[in-house]
């Protein structure tokens, strides 16, 4: 841990207790109502998640917003200009009431407080889907949002996603750290993957953690409350 000096922290399953398996539908549901005067559910939906997954093929060329903008929109008639101003209203008004199928962390807080009190660089690195509004939100109920982060991954200022190694990449070179300078915290494989290209991984255990045969071997593992022992030697 000497060399360490900036700590990349995943949201979902890390620093709030949220489970996207859970948390999914929950959103799909609210989001497709909100538009359900323009579009059937379920193409809507499908419609979506194809494009949600073009900005998994990222290639870095445009930003996560970009990549999902082309593939979206027009949709059935119904183009960017009119559409937009109905996801932003979703977004402040009807996204804050999905809290409910989330909860707080308590010790999340005074972990990253005590990063930043021991002097590292942080970071949010949770998957950039989504736009920033929606990230700060969930930030918001993880009780971390107000803090002096360094930099959060959001689809409008992200070229690529998790689990790829250029997503990290980047968000070192951002940070201007060096990849060996720097610890990813995550709950998943695809955090864990970081330490492919040199970042140290602290695995956040937890029921939906599930490693791949092929997942590097986390530096360190253990609940969120241990990352304070391991940070504050």
């Amino acid at each position: 841990m000497d060399q360490i000096k900036a700590i990349l922290f995943d949201l979902d399953g890390t620093l709030l207790d949220s489970n996207m398996e859970s948390f999914l539908p929950v959103y799909l549901k609210a989001l497709s109502g909100r538009v359900a005067h323009l579009f059937e559910p379920k193409r809507f939906i499908a419609h979506l998640l194809q494009a949600t997954e073009a900005m998994t093929e990222n290639d870095g060329r445009a930003t996560n917003q970009e990549v999902f903008a082309r593939a979206f929109f027009p949709l059935d008639g119904h183009d960017r200009a009119e559409l937009e101003p109905i996801f932003e209203a979703f977004y402040a008004e009807d996204f804050p009431r999905l809290q409910q199928v989330t909860r707080r962390k308590p010790e999340a807080r005074t972990v990253v407080e005590l990063a930043i009190a021991l002097g590292y660089d942080i970071a949010i690195v949770t998957n950039p889907l989504f736009p920033a509004t929606a990230i700060r939100e969930r930030m918001r109920w993880a009780g971390v949002d107000d803090l002096p982060w360094n930099w959060v991954t959001t689809y409008e200022n992200s070229r690529y996603t998790k689990p790829n190694l250029c997503f990290f990449d980047d968000v070192c070179k951002r940070l201007g750290r060096a990849p060996a300078e720097c610890l990813v915290v995550g709950d998943e494989h695809m955090d864990m993957v970081a330490r492919g290209m040199g970042c140290s991984t602290f695995l956040v255990e937890g029921p939906a953690t599930a490693l791949l045969p092929t997942t590097p071997e986390p530096a360190y593992r253990g609940a969120l409350v241990d990352l304070i022992d391991l940070i504050d030697r």
